[in-house]
């Protein structure tokens, strides 16, 4: 059950950040800042059509800390190894799908779904930004959190869920197992 479980959540969170990744750009963007580049596409022709143009780089204002915008990260987190090689979204994607697939292995292992969980969400973002880079040579990112002039770096949802999920997988893996092995090496006590 608790693999079943995980599954559904890594094709979940995959689905909710695909969705929110077309809604910005086909939704929001489209029709109200680029009306001469066509129509907007529906989501399961977007999902399917690769080689995509990509829309330019565009900040809508939501609220004193938030822009929503239109951001192509072309390499890993942050913008870490991004530069104009045709071949480098095959290499990040394959690097990418290589870590998600020994993942994989760790969660159909793992006894505990406390340590599911973690897994799952990385799992579910890796393969997200995967099918990005596949069908546009990068990866959508549209929030933009700010205080002042300092802007963190844009992100989307799958980045989310990779972040919360290595930080679980760490407080799992430091505090909670821990307190495993404490309970386990404890003798039964007897009445």
């Amino acid at each position: 059950m608790q693999r079943l479980i995980a599954i559904l959540l890594i094709f979940a969170l995959s689905m909710i950040d695909q969705v929110s990744k077309w809604w910005v750009t086909e939704v929001f963007f489209r029709p109200r800042i680029f009306e001469a580049d066509g129509k907007s596409l529906a989501f399961v022709e977007w999902m399917t059509t690769f080689s995509q143009d990509k829309l330019p780089p565009i900040r809508y204002e939501w609220n004193e800390y938030l822009n929503i915008v239109m951001v192509w990260n072309e390499g890993i987190s942050f913008g870490m190894l991004s530069n104009n090689h045709h071949a480098m979204p095959m290499i990040l994607s394959v690097s990418a799908f290589l870590l998600a697939l020994g993942l994989l292995v760790w969660l159909w292992r793992t006894p505990n779904m406390v340590t599911a969980l973690p897994l799952a969400m990385i799992i579910s973002g890796a393969l997200a930004n995967i099918w990005d880079r596949l069908r546009f040579g990068a990866v959508a990112d549209f929030i933009d959190f700010h205080v002042g002039d300092w802007h963190y770096p844009a992100f989307n949802l799958a980045d989310s869920c990779i972040v919360l999920g290595v930080l679980w997988l760490a407080f799992d893996g430091i505090v909670l197992e821990a307190r495993r092995l404490k309970e386990s090496e404890e003798p039964e006590k007897t009445i």
